[in-house]
C-alpha cells in the first residue's frame, strides 16, 4: 500500500509533538470531571429521594456530544485553513510541485492529517460517552449514526479551510475566510429562515386581520433547505432523535413555520448529511484544482521547461 507522502509527514511530525497529547489530556479531562459531578449528583439524589433520574445520563451524553461537535466547528478550519497557504509562506509550496507527487495527494494529505488528528479526540472519548449504555437510552447505532455526522462535518469544514487556503496566499486572511463562511453557513441559513418566516407570518397576519378568515400557514418557504447546508441543524436532528423528544418537525415548525410534506422532510438527516458531503467533496476538488497556479500545471508548461526535461531524459538514458 502507498503511503500518501504528505500524511505521511504531518503524521510524523504530529507524533513526535508533545502539543497532541496536552489536548488529549486536557479534553478528556475536562470530560471527565464533568462526567464524575454528574454521576456523582445522581448518586446524592438517590441518597435523597431513593430515585434515579435517568435522563440525567442522556444529557451527559449531549453534552459529551456537543462538545465533540464545538470541537470540530472550531478546530477542524484552524488545522486545514493554514495547511496550503502556510506552504506559500515558508515557500515550500513550489519546491512540492516540482516533485513526482500531484496536487490531489497534496491537498488530501493535508485534509487526512486533520481527519487523523479529530478522530483520535473523538474515539478517546468513547469510554465517557459509554456511560451511557450503563443505563440505557442510547444504542451502537446511535453511536454510529452520531460518528458519521461528526465525520461528514469534520470533512465539510476542513474543504472550506483547504479551499479558502488554496486561494489566499495569507494564512491569516485564510482563517478569517474560513470562520466568515463557517458562520454564513451555521448563523446565516438561520438568520434567512427566522427573517423569512417573521415576514410571511406578518403578511399572513395582516391578510387575516383584513378578511376575518383562516388562510395558510406561514412558513420560511424554499429557504427552509438552505438549512441542509447548516452542520448545526444537522447535528441538532441527530442528537434530539437519540437523546430529545425525537419530534423534529415541531420544533423546526416552531422556528421556521410549516414544513412541506416531501422526502427530504421525512428523511431530513439523511438528506442534510448527503448534501453537506457533496458540497466537502466540491470544496476539495476546487482545492485541488486552484492549488496549483495554471501556468505551473503539466499540460500549460513553457517550451524551455519541456525542452530542458527532455534533456534531462535523453542524458539519462544515455
Amino acid at each position: 500500500m502507498k503511503w500518501n507522502p504528505v500524511f505521511r509527514r504531518e503524521l510524523t511530525v504530529g507524533s513526535r509533538s508533545i502539543r497532541m497529547a496536552v489536548i488529549l489530556v486536557v479534553f478528556n479531562g475536562i470530560l471527565a470531571v464533568v462526567a464524575l459531578f454528574n454521576l456523582y449528583s445522581v448518586m446524592e439524589q438517590v441518597k435523597i429521594t431513593a430515585e434515579i433520574q435517568y435522563s440525567r445520563f442522556l444529557d451527559l451524553y449531549t453534552f459529551v456530544s456537543a462538545i465533540e461537535f464545538i470541537m470540530l466547528m472550531f478546530i477542524m478550519p484552524a488545522l486545514t485553513a493554514s495547511s496550503i497557504s502556510g506552504e506559500r509562506e515558508r515557500q515550500t509550496l513550489e519546491l512540492m510541485l516540482t516533485t513526482t507527487m500531484e496536487p490531489r495527494e497534496m491537498v488530501m494529505g493535508k485534509l487526512y492529517s486533520s481527519l487523523t488528528t479529530m478522530l483520535i479526540l473523538a474515539v478517546s472519548a468513547l469510554p465517557i460517552q459509554s456511560l451511557v449504555f450503563v443505563y440505557g437510552g442510547i444504542t451502537v447505532a446511535d453511536i454510529g449514526l452520531l460518528f458519521l455526522c461528526h465525520g461528514i462535518v469534520a470533512a465539510l469544514t476542513g474543504g472550506i479551510g483547504l479551499f479558502c487556503s488554496s486561494c489566499l496566499k495569507r494564512s491569516t486572511i485564510s482563517t478569517v475566510c474560513t470562520y466568515v463562511i463557517l458562520v454564513l453557513l451555521v448563523a446565516g441559513t438561520y438568520a434567512v429562515n427566522v427573517f423569512a418566516y417573521r415576514m410571511d407570518l406578518n403578511e399572513v397576519n395582516s391578510y387575516v386581520s383584513a378578511l376575518a378568515s383562516t388562510v395558510r400557514r406561514a412558513s420560511s418557504g424554499g429557504f427552509l433547505y438552505l438549512l441542509l447546508l447548516n452542520p448545526a441543524a444537522t447535528f441538532y436532528a441527530v442528537i434530539n432523535g437519540q437523546a430529545g423528544s425525537g419530534d423534529l418537525r415541531s420544533v423546526f415548525e416552531q422556528w421556521f413555520g410549516a414544513m412541506p410534506d416531501n422526502w427530504v422532510t421525512e428523511h431530513w438527516i439523511f438528506a442534510s448529511l448527503a448534501a453537506q458531503l457533496i458540497l466537502a467533496v466540491i470544496l476539495i476538488a476546487a482545492a485541488v484544482c486552484t492549488v496549483t497556479p495554471w501556468r505551473m500545471r503539466p499540460h500549460r508548461e513553457r517550451r524551455p521547461v519541456r525542452r530542458a526535461k527532455e534533456k534531462y531524459k535523453l542524458k539519462t538514458a544515455d
